[in-house]
């Protein structure tokens, strides 16, 4: 059929063609137009406005302005015109939802989060989308927000404790998740299933919470007794709405992959099994995604880094591939993972295990003298790995430890990927990049699956080096990926917002210590304040404080740097198998590398910065689960050390108490203000300090205690202590 005038000159009509059967006006296209036309249109004036006269096209283009009102691009108003979120002063964003009610809209557009009262949050969930009007500032300084709409409600299922007591018509569940604050009522006897008073369960919403009315549910499946052992990641894998079962569509797909290459995916391909790729990763790794390699090149040096090529097997669009990016990332959870893509994918296909045919996208590298990238190509290839070495088996080499080392041919290798490391070492030094020693902890299962350990990971040079390996592909592939002007997802890490340098400021100016870089310091600013405090005995105090100045990194369409890093552009290339966002990046390297350009992208701009926000929710959603899980299990590991003496330091000071960690085990707790000696303590928030009104006595952080523990709490996931003597 002959292309309308008005679609004809769509700047991305060729991708919408390619990716829709009846293809309608793009986002962009619409966007512009609404721009122009400079007032909200109703979907009659819209379709008059493109020429739209087929049935098909005038549904395509309902479905499309819907979409765009979900993900707030849109709002329609009371005369049902569509008009534009950004012209009418509404803010997007994601719900952040505090367990004392409250909470705060974080921006799909970035800058400082939207405070939103009780009031406000009585309508909405942890996790929902919604668009809200900016009405003024708190007493605190904070923008605060009115809800205007709620564009997706991310919660359809909640796990938790199930109240029934006789002689009551009405059950409810408490979450498990203290983010949602409401309890979920179950109204009628056949929405109880069998659950019983106490038990844990998990409930399918009906409907949302409102204004004047708290959620409601029913009972759909019965976990098990209230705090049964071996609970915990179920518990956090349910209460954060964690995607863990394949679909159908999913498992039918993945009956079409065998452990072997298929043929035709071999063709067009560098064959690099000759070289001699290594993985290096921890001791129980199952899936190696990333192989590198170094040699000499007159005074520089020839890096690759080979990563799994799962663009190759998961197309887009496929079932396989809607699952992982509604998965976004996959979780590592202590004793088990809850992976992005399937174990055929994850665990076979995709891992670049030792002497095994894999395929691969090869980040090639030409590095000089002073660590600077001079070119960056990119190979689709054939590898074959020639060692699965462990860090520790690395270190153990770097140390001079050589003889029990099986591949002694390896050795030179491993040679050259340490000068190098050394080089770019050097490199981030000069960059200014900020490098704080932070504590890992690993817990360790006994056969019978209890914690028999809670150790510390101990980073050695091995870490540090594919460390510095993939930040160098990842830089550069951001770099490459710019120059080709391809829509892409850059790893965003901005600087302190406004409040919390000031009160970064307020801290060091009691410690006689100034922050260079005026109002917008700098990752370097940073590095060489925790160089000067080195070795004084408030360091661990100094370096806590600068870290929580610090934003969390999210993933973003627009391009806003790495401050942490000290890198102008980044994004992750480096591990397709379990980070979408990686998917993503390799999928455009592929479609450059076919000579094509970013207007028949499977993805625009818009598209990615939807992207972007879904991927930075599953990230923060991940983190969220796996923290709970690991302080259910550290509670667990606690229960029989009531009464028990540990030495720990203090890592928050609030008005209600100190919280330490203890020595080796890293676990946390609360001294409670009140168990405190006889004596009235004054909070200051900005020397993070308690003081004693009468004895003067001061706690602040990194304070060294000795503690006593007096009670667990598995329901609520804290430890209370007391000063031990």
């Amino acid at each position: 059929m002959k292309q309308r005038k008005k679609n004809s000159i769509d700047p991305h009509a060729e991708r919408e063609a390619k990716n829709y059967a009846n293809p309608v006006p793009s986002r962009e296209f619409i966007i512009q137009h609404l721009t122009d036309v400079g007032k909200p249109m109703t979907l009659r004036q819209i379709t008059a406005l493109f020429e739209l006269k087929d049935e098909g096209e005038i549904e395509g283009l309902r479905r499309r302005l819907k979409a765009m009102e979900r993900d707030g691009q849109l709002i329609r108003n009371r005369r049902k015109g569509y008009g534009l979120t950004k012209k009418m002063d509404l803010v997007r964003g994601r719900i952040i939802a505090h367990p004392d009610g409250y909470g705060f809209l974080v921006s799909d557009e970035g800058g400082n989060d939207l405070f939103l009262s009780e009031r406000e949050m009585r309508t909405l969930m942890h996790g929902d989308r919604a668009l809200v009007n900016i009405i003024g500032v708190d007493h605190k300084g904070r923008r605060e927000g009115a809800l205007v709409e709620v564009l997706e409600r991310n919660t359809q299922e909640v796990i938790g404790r199930f109240f029934h007591k006789r002689g009551q018509n009405v059950a409810f569940v408490e979450p498990n998740n203290r983010r949602i604050s409401q309890n979920v009522l179950i109204e009628k006897l056949k929405q109880r299933g069998h659950a019983k008073h106490g038990q844990i369960v998990v409930v399918r919403l009906l409907s949302p919470p409102t204004k004047y009315n708290p959620p409601f549910g029913e009972v759909i499946e019965v976990i098990g007794n209230h705090l049964a052992p071996g609970m915990e990641i179920d518990i956090a894998i349910r209460s954060h709405e964690l995607p863990h079962k394949w679909s159908k569509e999913v498992l039918a797909e993945t009956k079409q992959f065998s452990r072997k290459i298929p043929q035709k995916l071999r063709q067009d391909r560098e064959d690099m099994r000759n070289i001699p790729f290594v993985t290096i990763d921890g001791e129980d790794a199952k899936d190696f995604d990333d192989a590198v390699y170094c040699e000499p090149r007159g005074k520089g040096w020839l890096l690759r880094v080979a990563i799994a090529d799962v663009s190759a097997y998961v197309k887009v669009g496929s079932a396989i591939d809607a699952e992982a990016k509604n998965r976004g990332n996959s979780v590592y959870f202590p004793n088990r993972v809850v992976p992005m893509l399937p174990e055929i994918l994850s665990n076979e296909l995709c891992s670049l295990k030792p002497q095994v045919d894999r395929l691969c996208l090869v980040c090639e590298l030409a590095i000089d003298f002073y660590g600077r990238i001079r070119r960056t190509q990119f190979f689709k290839a054939v590898i074959s790995s020639a060692a699965r070495l462990t860090y520790d088996q690395v270190a153990d080499v770097l140390a001079g430890n050589t003889k029990k080392f099986a591949q002694p041919k390896l050795l030179s290798h491993i040679a050259n990927l340490y000068n190098l490391y050394q080089l770019l070492l050097k490199r981030r030094k000069k960059r200014g990049a900020i490098d704080f020693d932070t504590i890992e902890t690993k817990i360790i299962f006994d056969n019978q699956q209890k914690i028999s350990e809670v150790a510390q990971v101990i980073r050695n040079d091995a870490h540090r080096l594919i460390e510095e390996m993939m930040l160098a592909a990842n830089v550069a592939t951001s770099e490459w990926l710019i120059k080709q002007e391809m829509p892409l997802l850059y790893r965003i890490h901005e600087g302190p917002n406004e409040e919390k340098l000031t009160a970064l400021r307020s801290f060091l100016k009691q410690k006689s210590l100034q922050l260079w870089g005026k109002d917008k310091p700098q990752a370097h600013h940073y590095a060489k304040l925790l160089e000067r405090v080195k070795g004084r005995p408030d360091f661990s105090m100094i370096q806590i404080i600068l870290l929580r100045s610090l934003r969390l990194a999210i993933y973003s369409s627009k391009n806003q740097g790495h401050f942490g890093l000290a890198y102008p552009t980044y994004a992750h290339f480096t591990s397709p198998i379990r980070r979408y966002p990686d998917l993503l990046v390799h999928r455009a390297i592929h479609h450059c590398l076919q000579g094509k350009t970013a207007k028949d992208f499977a993805y625009s701009n818009d598209e990615m910065a939807i992207l972007g926000e879904h991927c930075s929710m599953t990230d923060r959603r991940a983190e969220e689960a796996t923290r709970d899980a690991i302080m259910m299990l550290k509670c667990e590991y606690m229960q029989d050390k009531v009464g028990y003496e540990f030495d720990g330091s203090v890592t928050g000071v609030t008005a209600f108490g100190l919280f330490v960690e203890l020595d080796e085990i890293c676990v946390d707790g609360l001294v409670h203000v009140t168990s405190l000696q006889e004596d009235y303590y004054h909070f200051d928030p900005a020397a993070h300090q308690l003081t004693g009104e009468t004895k003067g006595i001061v706690y602040q952080l990194s304070d060294r205690l000795r503690v006593k523990v007096v009670r667990v709490d598995l329901q609520e996931k804290k430890i209370d202590f007391v000063l031990a003597g």
